[in-house]
């Protein structure tokens, strides 16, 4: 059974650091790993992702605060998060595809007072 747990959500203020984890279980580790976002009242949208190889890339709005990483050792991505702003303020969700299924976290808080 698939599973992918969030962690380390929060509050922070605006300029603060936050740093989520997704546990990952169930699937081949090896894979390419996603964070999606959703604000209240919008679409989720892709915020970073990490192939299995350990390339990168990144949503616009992110690029030079966020980081992406993983550990196969610990079957675990993280998502680094500096320079927050009010804007970050969303639900952030671990994905992945594995064999054509999309498979989700359910989501960890993230909110960024000014």
């Amino acid at each position: 059974q698939v599973q992918l747990v969030e962690s380390g959500g929060g509050l922070v203020q605006a300029g603060g650091s936050l740093r989520l984890s997704c546990a990952a279980s169930g699937i081949i580790f090896s894979i390419k790993l996603d964070w999606y976002r959703q604000a209240t009242g919008k679409q989720r949208e892709l915020v970073a992702t990490i192939t299995s190889g350990g390339s990168t890339n990144y949503a616009d709005s992110v690029k030079g605060r966020f980081t992406i990483s993983r550990d196969n050792a610990k079957n675990t991505v993280y998502l680094q998060m500096n320079s927050l702003k009010p804007e970050d303020t969303a639900v952030y969700y671990c994905h992945t595809t594995m064999f054509g299924m999309n498979y989700w976290g359910k989501g960890t808080l993230v909110t960024v007072s000014s």
